[in-house]
């Protein structure tokens, strides 16, 4: 495992063409590893750019078109050439994908003597004194906490990692796992008693002596932001650092190197002190009086906003507004609260650790205060001051208007590669929407198509006279369109909305239409199941229909005839009472560019290809691409759209699409009698 030297020359570009030439050609070590492999053109290119930037310790971003292969293409070269690696991917899942599967495939094919190790954040691991104390109080707020807890009792005798994913018998979303897994702020670090057998701490002791690390995007931020998870150490002796599913790193650092503190978080540190207190120091205080005012106040403050959600930035907060004087409420409440904890704190660990918590929630409460302008600055970086109200809890947040400055900042120092790949990072090959997010202005961007015919295998479909998106019955049109193409396909489908509330009407409608029609086809909803357990059922159905928002637009992969249509309710352009969308379009056009042109569509278009890259997974799949938004068409910006997309045949009129559902029927029942 080399590590890369410090070198005064520049390293020639191609110094490793050779060598990847060989390694993904058709008599390398891929192929007798990998049943399916095959040599891929773009995927070969793409493992030589990412060699290069690796060996001369340089950024590139690389965007490679499904189908490309980039895991391999930038495994092969990180696993050999790439010293100490930090691979962080999109989700948890697919982490779990790139430890199990991938990264063991491509050491085995390469031989090569690297050690691996998954890091991710500290509520994966049970926590061995949260587990206990859980069991002692019995703190359980259902039947089946019971149950679980009873299971991971159990896991916990047989586990050598901790984490919660190996144990499938307990659903990941079980309120259960809050109870017997720590936080930053509960966690005793080297005064814990079972410190030596700390799943965390040996995660991160394993993390800190393997050649490749696998993390997440969450996990990687939250680091860079709260030096917390294990990462902080890691970066410094990085040679290498391959962000997978990069398009998704805009946002996700957006929310970390923000700051957001919620009534909800007030509400369970009052639960804490009330019960430590008693437990520890009952005739110190009357505790259930220390707590009450500052939880009366929480509710109160959530109570300013009458509405369900709401999401206002601070300067469209009425000045006469009873939400600023309960605010102020809730921090002399806390402030009297901290007090009593200042007195009580040496009676326990627990009531010290709730004291630190209070005096951290008061601190944020402040800040967000103080920070009395819609943009504080602090050194030069702007931030959107907003607000966001749930059913029965209110957020406060602190977003900065661009993460470009803090992730600079994050990659300056030691010269090391970094790389940044994902399907969807440009718009028709232009980079500078991400770039400029990112703050990665002048670094080498490059595209390598993927190798489908999509001219063959696909079709866009853009039905005629639909209303217009923001029209009251426009999802009722959407499913009245879409029904003939359900048919046609033979269910098989994806119906991708941009709101939940969309979801709810197109499954309320799609159950009426499938029982009146006497039509075969299971119905799978979001929000019914898990993503995992409803994704199961579509595959094994093999005609099934599902119903899903954001979280299926990407990182989900349906191969063969089972998906053969996708269909596309509206654009997915950001929702306009996004406070934070509108400072940025704010301050694009204060700089003289068009917020829409630059910022918003862009985003969309990134969007749109994440959703329309789940039809054509491999080479043999065929199915029909449908938007039925009607912009696409009447819109100027409607050809750059399209244009971005893969280049599918495309059609207007429904008989198109039942013609290529006929035709690929017939070609499959000659395949098969021959």
């Amino acid at each position: 495992m080399s590590s890369i030297e410090d070198t005064a020359a520049p390293v020639p570009h191609g110094i490793h063409d050779a060598e990847v030439e060989q390694l993904f050609g058709a008599g390398g070590p891929l192929g007798g590893q990998v049943g399916s492999y095959r040599p891929r053109h773009s995927q070969t290119e793409m493992a030589k750019a990412i060699a290069d930037a690796i060996a001369g310790q340089r950024t590139l971003i690389a965007e490679a078109g499904t189908g490309t292969g980039k895991t391999f293409a930038y495994l092969v070269p990180a696993l050999l050439w790439g010293g100490k690696v930090i691979v962080s991917t999109g989700t948890k899942n697919l982490q779990d994908q790139l430890y199990l599967r991938d990264i063991p495939t491509v050491r085995k094919a390469l031989s090569a003597p690297v050690s691996v190790a998954l890091l991710k954040g500290r509520s994966n691991y049970v926590c061995h004194f949260h587990l206990e104390r859980t069991l002692q109080n019995g703190r359980m707020t259902s039947r089946d906490d019971v149950g679980y807890l009873r299971e991971i009792s159990r896991f916990m005798k047989t586990t050598s990692s901790g984490d919660k994913a190996e144990l499938s018998k307990v659903p990941e979303t079980a309120l259960i796992w809050n109870l017997v897994t720590s936080t930053r702020d509960t966690c005793f670090g080297a005064e814990c008693q079972y410190y030596q057998d700390c799943f965390v701490m040996k995660a991160r002791k394993e993390a800190q002596q393997a050649d490749i690390v696998v993390v997440n995007h969450h996990l990687f931020f939250a680091d860079v932001a709260l030096k917390d998870t294990g990462v902080a150490e890691l970066l410094p002796t990085a040679n290498t650092v391959i962000f997978d599913e990069a398009h998704q790193l805009p946002e996700t650092a957006t929310m970390f190197f923000g700051d957001t503190v919620s009534t909800s978080q007030v509400l369970e540190l009052c639960r804490d002190v009330l019960a430590e207190g008693l437990s520890h120091a009952r005739d110190g205080a009357d505790w259930a009086k220390v707590v009450s005012p500052v939880e009366k106040a929480a509710r109160d403050l959530r109570l300013a906003f009458p509405e369900d959600i709401v999401r206002l930035a601070v300067n469209q907060i009425a000045p006469s507004s009873v939400f600023f004087p309960a605010l102020e409420t809730l921090r002399d409440n806390m402030d009297d609260m901290i007090a009593v904890l200042e007195k009580q704190a040496e009676r326990a660990e627990t009531i010290e650790q709730c004291r630190t918590r209070a005096i951290e929630l008061s601190n944020q409460l402040d800040n967000w205060n103080g920070a009395q302008d819609k943009a504080a600055s602090e050194d030069g970086q702007s931030y959107v001051l907003w607000v966001e109200a749930f059913t029965s809890s209110l957020q406060l947040h602190r977003t900065p208007l661009s993460i470009a400055p803090i992730f600079n900042k994050q990659r300056e120092g030691v010269p090391r590669a970094w790389i940044f790949t994902s399907a969807t990072l440009a718009v028709k090959n232009d980079f500078t929407h991400y770039t400029s997010q990112m703050g990665l202005w002048d670094e080498p961007a490059q595209s390598w198509p993927s190798p489908f015919d999509y001219e063959q295998q696909g079709l866009l479909y853009v039905p005629n006279n639909l209303p217009q998106p923001n029209s009251y019955e426009y999802t009722d049109a959407v499913i009245d369109a879409a029904l003939p193409a359900i048919i046609a396909a033979g269910g098989r489908t994806f119906l991708l909305c941009t709101t939940i509330r969309a979801v709810n009407r197109a499954a309320e409608r799609l159950r009426e239409e499938f029982e009146t029609r006497g039509l075969p086809f299971p119905l799978m909803v979001q929000g019914e199941a898990g993503r995992t357990e409803l994704l199961d059922r579509f595959r094994a159905s093999g005609n099934g229909v599902l119903i899903g928002s954001q979280s299926f637009w990407e990182g989900v992969d349906v191969r063969g005839d089972a998906l053969s249509l996708v269909i596309i309710d509206k654009l997915p352009f950001s929702p306009p009472d996004d406070p934070v969308l509108a400072a940025r379009i704010a301050e694009l056009e204060k700089k003289g560019l068009n917020g829409f042109m630059h910022h918003q569509l862009p985003s969309a278009i990134i969007n749109l290809k994440q959703g329309a890259g789940r039809l054509i997974r491999d080479e043999s799949d065929q199915g029909v691409l449908m938007i039925c938004d009607p912009r696409l068409i009447s819109k100027g910006y409607g050809r750059r759209i399209w244009q971005s997309l893969p280049p599918f045949k495309r059609t207007r009129d429904i008989a198109a699409v039942e013609e290529f559902f006929i035709r690929r029927a017939e070609l499959a029942a000659a395949v098969d009698e021959s």
